[in-house]
């Protein structure tokens, strides 16, 4: 004899009731972030070169870098996490952080002022030095 759906929709009606939640209490509890969560991408200013990889090597073009006015940008809403451009920066100064980025309401680029470290200086050659007469 087949279960009247009656039952059955109280039989789960009393099991939830009984049963521990399994919702979240959000602000109370906060989430946990695992190690290998992919949360959004980082940048240290210091080490960025401005080489432009980064941006090559985005699938859906959400990093824009512009040498000549020297920002680096991000577009988050665009952005797969499929860290591309951080296994193709050569200064790994990108980087994946285990923190989600902060909800959005309007599609907004963030923008870093990226000042190039200094080329190092070129030492001369042991025996060679300029002669002045």
């Amino acid at each position: 004899m087949p279960i009247n759906p009656f039952v059955k929709m109280t039989a789960t009606i009393i099991k939830s009731l009984f049963s521990p939640s399994a919702c979240k209490m959000y602000p109370v509890e906060k989430p946990v972030f695992y190690a290998n969560t992919r949360g959004h991408i980082a940048i240290q200013t210091d080490k960025c070169t401005l080489c432009t990889l980064c941006a090559k090597k985005c699938p859906t073009y959400a990093i824009m870098v512009d040498r000549n006015a020297k920002l680096w940008k991000i577009e988050r809403t665009k952005c797969i996490m499929c860290l591309n451009c951080v296994y193709a920066c050569p200064k790994k100064c990108l980087t994946n952080e285990n923190q989600y980025s902060s909800p959005v309401t309007v599609k907004t680029q963030e923008v870093f002022n990226i000042t190039p470290p200094a080329p190092a200086q070129v030492a001369e050659p042991c025996g060679q030095k300029e002669t002045t007469t």
